[in-house]
């Protein structure tokens, strides 16, 4: 029983030497695809007629990719109602964020709200 006891501070120390830098590194990398790049311009979303003739609102996330230069080149729809999908996809594809050394990946929440 005496060398378990010293066997298992051993192994709980070497398990958790291997296992801690790699859960560093794929936390370091997770927060580097998300930005925090400030938008420069923004265009408005058109509220869809759909949700004006069912009187909707709701909250829309959107996962962008933002060149190095600030344009979103992709969007995809993460969350919300769909409704509101395609009037979110065009108006984020027209902001501009600002400039950065590589591309990057960001979340946008837009809200709609009945006009």
């Amino acid at each position: 029983m005496k060398a378990r006891k010293r066997i298992r501070p051993f192994v709980l120390r070497a398990f958790a030497l291997a296992v801690f830098p790699t859960l560093l590194l794929f936390s370091t990398l997770s927060l580097a695809q998300d930005s925090s790049r400030k938008v420069v311009a923004r265009t408005a979303p058109t509220y869809p007629e759909l949700a004006r003739r069912m009187h909707l609102s709701g909250k829309v996330k959107l996962e962008v990719t933002i060149t190095p230069a600030g344009s979103v080149t992709a969007a995809k729809l993460v969350g919300g109602n769909p409704v509101f999908e395609q009037s979110a996809l065009e108006a984020v594809k027209q902001w501009k964020f600002e400039s950065a050394p590589k591309e990057t990946k960001a979340i946008v929440v837009l809200e709609f709200a009945e006009p």
